[in-house]
């Protein structure tokens, strides 16, 4: 299986589970990561779609969740930054 990391946008090849220190080979963050989680979602409670799942202060650093599933993609685009990048490209003076 191919984990994106989070970090670096770049691929992991990993097995079926994440060592809980596991790094990145190409930028050495955490794998096992809220992060590089399926569950993660920004707009959620406590940002994770997981309700049974403990609260994880840091998203980027390693963690013993037991429901951590690899995402096997990205981060997904924030809309927020996106539109503020938008703006910024449509009113930069020249």
């Amino acid at each position: 299986m191919e984990l994106i990391c989070f970090k670096c946008q770049k691929a992991n090849k990993i097995d079926a589970k994440v060592g809980y220190r596991e790094e990145c080979l190409h930028c050495k963050a955490y794998l096992h990561a809220c992060k590089n989680c399926q569950f993660y979602d920004s707009k959620a409670y406590n940002e994770c779609r997981e309700p049974s799942a403990d609260v994880v202060r840091d998203k980027e650093k390693f963690n013993f969740c037991d429901f951590f599933q690899p995402s096997g993609k990205g981060p997904a685009v924030d809309e927020k930054a996106k539109l503020k990048a938008a703006a910024d490209a449509l009113f930069k003076k020249s």
